[in-house]
């Protein structure tokens, strides 16, 4: 049987778990004997050789996606984005 460990933002949450599986609200993981769990995250990446799967909270990725996109309302404003108009 091919059981995987779950790190979530590099912190192992989870080992032999024997499903995963995306749903809407993130990752439905299933092991045996014990309920499923839903992780708001993402899959980041899997390891076939080391039988781990990285996960990305949903929240620590929506906050770093909203730290690298521009603030177009400052320039709305009209507040100077640091280019000079003739």
């Amino acid at each position: 049987m091919c059981q995987v460990a779950v790190y979530l933002d590099e912190k192992k949450i989870m080992d032999s778990v024997m499903l995963v599986e995306p749903v809407p609200d993130g990752v439905r993981l299933v092991k045996l004997f014990e309920p499923p769990r839903v992780v708001p995250a993402v899959i980041r990446q899997v390891d076939l050789m080391k039988n781990k799967l990285f996960l990305e909270s949903i929240t620590e990725r929506s906050e770093s996606e909203e730290s690298n996109k521009p603030h177009a309302h400052s320039i709305a404003k009209g507040e100077s984005d640091g280019h000079e108009t003739s």
